[in-house]
């Protein structure tokens, strides 16, 4: 049993083991047909591929075969690699990092952690190459398509210190924007809004039936005579909700592919990144009981 437990899937090319717990199913023979069965979404050609680049491992750390035998209540380890994934040609940088901490500037376009069509052009892989660091985990979220300041835990011991810090919303955070410039709206102001899904599903809309679930301070920093530069201090954390909350003004953020309406691009058209920024985050930062303030060195000029 030690020498199960004692196990660690290797970090290949910045990409952690995922792990599979195999139940006691008696309709399989093989690890490879619970795969097929298990994940219905992905070719059986593609575990195939995965088995023959030997990127199965068993719980004890041999590496699996197409012919394995299924071995009930036990787990195994597998790694997921893309064999075509769009280039972004655009660099993350490293603000500040300690003993816990990982201070990262996400540029426009890279998506935060593996999903879908993305694995190594991804932040969060890119930065265990960087680092070597298996560990890291992102402590809090920013959409592919914003850029800015995004903190990283780099051990698991603390890592939920830090998260709850953002549950209890004791971290601040200010945010860029370019947005259409309207005369007749006053800042600063305060719009409290309840946001739930939309459709579709990866969209956030308003349901004014509802009692309020996001507030942001929204204030106007410059403008011109068509555009406008505007700072937004969400109190609240909702998928998508500065962006929802400036549409909601009529002033969508500048070339939102969601709102007002989805607009689907081409993965690798990076022409028109959207005009949000997560400029500045603030805390007390409970491990080391000192004030921590970092500011993203990308700008959005009107």
């Amino acid at each position: 049993m030690n020498i199960i437990e004692s196990f660690t899937p290797p970090l290949i090319n910045g990409v952690s083991a995922s792990k599979v717990f195999l139940p006691n199913d008696l309709t399989v023979n093989t690890v490879f047909e619970y795969l097929c069965q298990h994940f219905p979404h992905i070719q059986s050609s593609e575990w195939q591929q995965r088995f023959s680049d030997e990127l199965i491992y068993a719980a004890n750390g041999e590496k699996l075969k197409i012919d394995s035998i299924y071995t009930p209540n036990s787990h195994i380890f597998y790694y997921r690699f893309l064999a075509q994934e769009t280039h972004v040609p655009f660099q993350h940088e490293i603000l500040y990092e300690n003993e816990h901490l990982l201070v990262v500037d996400k540029p426009h376009f890279l998506t935060m952690t593996p999903t879908g069509q993305y694995v190594q052009e991804t932040l969060l892989v890119r930065l265990k190459k960087q680092t070597g660091n298996q560990d890291l985990t992102p402590i809090h979220r920013l959409d592919r398509e914003t850029a800015g300041v995004v903190l990283f835990s780099k051990k698991p011991e603390s890592r939920g210190i830090y998260q709850q810090l953002f549950a209890d919303r004791k971290v601040q955070k200010i945010y860029h924007a370019i947005a259409a410039y309207r005369a007749e709206l006053h800042f600063p102001q305060i719009l409290q809004l309840h946001l739930e899904k939309g459709q579709p599903f990866y969209t956030m809309q308003i349901n004014s039936e509802k009692p309020q679930n996001s507030e942001t301070l929204i204030a106007l920093l410059e403008r011109n005579q068509h555009y406008a530069k505007y700072q937004l201090k969400p109190k609240t954390g909702k998928q998508h909700q500065l962006r929802v909350h400036l549409n909601y003004l009529g002033i969508p953020i500048l070339n939102d592919p969601f709102y007002p309406v989805v607009a689907h691009k081409a993965d690798d058209d990076f022409e028109q990144p959207l005009q949000l920024l997560a400029k500045e985050i603030y805390f007390i930062d409970p491990v080391v009981n000192q004030e921590m303030h970092f500011t993203s060195k990308f700008e959005l000029t009107l």
